[in-house]
Order: C-alpha cells, then sequence, then structure tokens
C-alpha cells in the first residue's frame, strides 16, 4: 500500500486542519488504519485508530474531543479533522496502514506508512 499524506500546515491555536491519507496498490478496506506523529526530538506517539470498516475508532488521550478521524473506502481515503489544535499538537503527521485485525498503538504493529505532513500550531 503506498500512502501518501496532505492538508498539514501552519495554523494558530484554536484554528482545525484536516489531513488527508490517499491510498493505493492494494485494497483499503483490507486495512485497518491509524494516525502517529513525531515532534522534534521526541518519539512517534500513536494519536488515532479506526478499524477497516469505519467501526471503533480510538484516540490518544491528547487528543480526545478534539480529533476526529474517518474513511471513505470508496475513496480509498483516511481523515483526521483536528479541532482546537494546541502548540503541543505541532509535530509531522503519519498515516500507518495495518493488514487485517484492528488498529494498534504501536507503530511496529502496521505494514506500511507515509512520509508525513507538518502541522504547526503557533501560540
Amino acid at each position: 500500500v503506498q500512502l501518501v499524506e496532505s492538508g498539514g500546515g501552519l495554523v494558530q491555536a484554536g484554528g482545525s486542519l484536516r489531513l488527508s491519507c490517499a491510498a493505493s496498490g492494494r485494497t483499503f478496506s483490507d486495512y485497518a488504519m491509524g494516525w502517529f506523529r513525531q515532534a522534534p526530538g521526541k518519539e512517534r506517539e500513536f494519536v488515532a485508530g479506526i478499524t477497516w470498516s469505519g467501526g471503533s475508532p480510538y484516540y490518544a488521550d491528547s487528543v480526545k474531543g478534539r480529533f476526529t478521524i474517518s474513511r471513505d473506502n470508496a475513496k480509498n481515503t483516511l481523515y483526521l479533522q483536528m479541532n482546537s489544535l494546541k502548540p503541543e499538537d505541532t509535530a509531522v503527521y503519519y498515516c500507518a496502514a495495518r493488514f487485517g485485525g484492528g488498529w494498534g498503538v504501536r507503530g511496529y504493529e502496521y505494514d506500511y506508512r507515509g512520509q508525513g505532513t507538518q502541522v504547526t500550531v503557533s501560540s
């Protein structure tokens, strides 16, 4: 699966962004999907996950209530709606695909990962 993220950018605190992850090469609906992020000098962390059908979304505590993960299998696209952004949300955001089963919270549980898109939140 090839994954290409888009939608990142610079936004003020309190603002919103919508990230997209376009998938190609395999049957998108065969994969659970996740979003991860990595800030400078920090380890990559799990943000959100979703099953192949779009059910059972799961969020890291740090983004719960502010971010929404969704997918459109007809469009082979994963989304992350980010509201009420904070400076601590600044990071490179990656989408990842895991064949079969449900989402995982650790990067090594995924089979493919995109190149990432930069999100910068100014105070």
